[in-house]
């Protein structure tokens, strides 16, 4: 049983903002639906308040009601939809409202309404104030980003048409591709979690139909249309590589070769390029010669994926000559991008250890990095004095460890394959933090 010290405390961490706290304290018994004195509601409706996703989402796994009837009508589901943050409203939603009955519908109308009001129109009506409402820009942990609105001490997230695209998808419910157009429309940039989520939902869709209407789009005289006809046929040629799903569209990733070679404008390109590296037939057309020689770096660093290869994958003298060109672009991205490509590339030209050795010099440390495993992994001795030029290597790198170790695991298989050789097995390898950091 919940006591009224115990129900203080939950509320407490909650207002605080300590998701690891209010989950001591509901291990320890704490009641999820335990009320906050000081607003007389639920605490999960604080932290719905307070646009805390972390708590809320403990709150609802222990077992927070998020369909609790509230005193002016509302739920804390309701309340979540109304901040216009889409985390925020998945970290509360509940399974049981995907099924046909008055919380569904309930729920639409809200998102409905919400999508059409607006955030800042909503402000205006809250606070009675004329506005403007104060614009802070915010970025997810998927790279995705939004705006939080704040006018007269309340604040609002940008992201209620994106609740509502994702919902009607969660509920099975096919919104028309010219709606999820319109909607991207309203933030024209394929980061904004808005357009994002018009995309994925489009993208899962994986039929014909969608990418009739996207392909439709192709020759659109704006731009902004042509971006998103070009992201949608990428996220049904990508499919969800990382699940069992399959990518049925994967195979007509060439069939955007066409569009690609005619498309002038850089933000549809860099995208149409990117589908086109998923091709696996992809017949030799030059386009990857074309992209490195394109003015603009986004398009030179798709090059190496694209250029013309043999049937066995080895690369010709001409597409050769590129790669040189690539690593010395006076771009770091490029270079970045090159030696990611070549690192990675196991085919015997010898000119690939070539440009692997020639970006060991890179003025970028985690190009020197992946230069040098590069060299490693295609067993090129030049690896071991390459290392010394990479320097000392921080703690904030510590995630390339792997091809730290290439030059150590490349002196092991020298030992394996000449076993009458002076071991060097207590070659420590190299540390991943400067001394007095280990």
């Amino acid at each position: 049983m919940t006591t009224v010290d115990d129900g203080e405390r939950l509320a407490a961490a909650v207002r605080q903002g300590q998701a690891e706290r209010v989950r001591e304290l509901l291990e320890a018994g704490g009641g999820p639906d335990a009320l906050d004195a000081r607003t007389g509601l639920p605490v999960l409706c604080s932290a719905i308040a307070a646009h805390d996703e972390p708590v809320a989402e403990v709150l609802v796994e222990y077992g927070a009601d998020p369909l609790r009837r509230l005193p002016d009508g509302t739920t804390p589901l309701l309340r979540a939809v109304d901040t216009g943050s889409p985390w925020l409203m998945w970290a509360v939603f509940p399974e049981v409202v995907r099924r046909p009955g008055p919380a569904r519908e309930e729920l639409l109308a809200r998102a409905r309404h919400r999508a059409r009001t607006g955030a800042e129109a909503e402000l205006r009506r809250r606070t009675g104030l004329p506005g403007p409402a104060g614009r802070t820009r915010r970025e997810d942990e998927t790279g995705c980003w939004y705006e939080e609105l704040a006018l007269g001490g309340q604040t609002l997230c940008d992201g209620s048409l994106a609740i509502l695209t994702g919902l009607e998808a969660k509920l099975r419910l096919r919104t028309p591709f010219p709606e999820l157009l319109a909607r991207a429309l309203t933030h024209p940039d394929r980061n904004h979690r808005t357009w994002s989520e018009s995309v994925t939902v489009l993208g899962g869709r994986l039929d014909d139909e969608t990418w009739a209407e996207a392909w439709d789009l192709s020759r659109d005289p704006d731009p902004v249309n042509r971006l998103f006809a070009a992201d949608v046929l990428l996220a049904l040629v990508v499919g969800a590589p990382a699940s069992a799903r399959p990518q049925p569209f994967l195979g007509r990733a060439r069939e955007l070769l066409p569009w690609a070679e005619r498309e002038r404008d850089v933000p549809v390109l860099d995208v149409l390029l990117n589908a086109l590296t998923w091709a696996e037939d992809l017949e030799p057309r030059g386009i990857g010669l074309r992209c490195a020689a394109h003015p603009d770096p986004r398009i030179r660093s798709w090059a190496p994926e694209l250029l013309d290869a043999d049937a066995d994958g080895s690369l010709g003298p001409r597409s050769l000559a590129v790669l040189h060109d690539l690593v010395r672009d006076p771009d770091a991205d490029v270079r970045a991008r090159t030696c990611h490509w070549l690192e990675h590339h196991r085919g015997p030209e010898p000119g690939v250890g070539d440009a692997l050795l020639e970006l060991t010099h890179d003025e970028r440390q985690l190009t020197r990095i992946h230069a040098v495993a590069g060299l490693a992994y295609r067993d090129d001795p030049r690896c071991v004095e390459a290392e010394t030029r990479i320097g000392p290597v921080g703690p904030d790198l510590g995630e390339v460890e792997p091809p730290l170790l290439a030059v150590r695991y490349y002196q092991r298989r020298q030992e394996e394959r000449a076993p009458d050789r002076h071991p060097t097995s207590d070659y420590p390898g190299r540390s991943i933090h400067p001394p007095g950091q280990e």
